[in-house]
């Protein structure tokens, strides 16, 4: 999808047909036609547009001096597609990246998304105020600003689930909901790498030596940095408690195991033991009250009242 937008005189954004001075050209899933056309009409150094359309490429700030134009990327949070979820029934999420490209000859800001994005939508929607896209470098800060409001939105969801599967996982310790916390966990991994990443590219941001910032731009450039860093601080936290609960948990279930087994040792025993007295009685020898009716029941007895005094004995239920 390629769509055009320009802020007016009277302050509303509105969709134009062609690129024009002051407007700003997103672009989102970017099909062969659209990617032809940053390739060879948009005016976009080479090596930016290649950047622009890799998947793996990471949170980084760039500048040509030939031409002055500036390549921002950032890495967005986005929710896992359910097809490649290892439970569909849990919300996973991942990151990819997001490039804003300056053309100071043209006027124009470029934003390209190899997938959908909540910010570019939100932006695109017009629920974000003061949107001018006469302003690079306010709209790149209004832009960092949401990504990292969208983090935080994204990590108060991933707590939620954790709660929910910790409920669940106390009262049953089935395998399922530990799959379900390793999903999380591998959230919030993706999350704390990317988040990093970004607080680095908005530090050189804030040198001020690739974009130049305006005096009006460094209050809202600071709210960045601190919504960013409290994102950051929120998914090592939770990183954190995740870790100590699925160490919680498998102390838990060794524990439980080695419950379980002695139990069944303690059976094994107390079943072999009278197997062993019995059987001497079913030996081709002469034994003592051999030919009395009622050895069986007494040797029965006097064997499981042992038994039950060693149980005693071991659970100190009398000295």
């Amino acid at each position: 999808m390629l769509a055009i937008y320009k802020t007016g005189a009277d302050g509303t954004t509105k969709k134009i047909f062609a690129p024009e001075a002051g407007c700003w050209v997103n672009i989102v899933s970017p099909n062969e036609g659209q990617r032809a056309w940053l390739k060879n009409k948009s005016g976009i150094v080479s090596d930016f547009v290649a950047a622009t359309l890799d998947d793996e490429e990471s949170s980084h700030i760039d500048y040509d001096d030939d031409t002055g134009q500036v390549l921002v990327i950032v890495d967005c949070p986005a929710v896992e597609d359910a097809r490649e979820s290892e439970d569909p029934s849990l919300v996973q999420y991942d990151t990819h990246p997001l490039s804003v490209i300056f053309l100071p000859d043209r006027d124009m800001i470029v934003t390209v998304s190899l997938q959908e994005n909540e910010t570019i939508k939100a932006f695109s929607n017009g629920k974000v105020r003061g949107l001018d896209t006469h302003l690079r470098t306010r709209f790149l800060l209004q832009l960092l600003l949401h990504i990292s409001q969208q983090y935080q939105r994204y990590l108060l969801s991933i707590r939620r689930q954790f709660n929910r599967t910790e409920k669940v996982l106390r009262r049953t310790l089935r395998n399922d909901e530990l799959i379900k916390m390793l999903g999380l966990e591998k959230s919030l991994v993706y999350f704390s790498t990317s988040l990093k990443a970004d607080e680095a590219t908005i530090t050189r941001i804030n040198n001020g030596r690739v974009i130049k910032l305006y005096e009006d731009d460094r209050d809202l450039l600071d709210d960045v940095l601190i919504e960013t860093r409290q994102a950051i601080e929120m998914a090592q936290i939770y990183t954190n408690i995740l870790n100590g609960t699925m160490d919680a948990f498998g102390s838990v279930i060794n524990n439980s195991l080695s419950l379980v087994m002695r139990t069944l040792t303690v059976i094994t025993v107390v079943l072999a033991v009278p197997t062993i007295v019995f059987s001497f009685y079913g030996m081709n020898v002469d034994l003592p009250f051999q030919g009395w009716p009622w050895v069986f029941p007494l040797a029965l007895a006097i064997v499981l009242s042992v038994l039950v005094a060693i149980i005693f004995k071991r659970n100190h239920l009398f000295k």
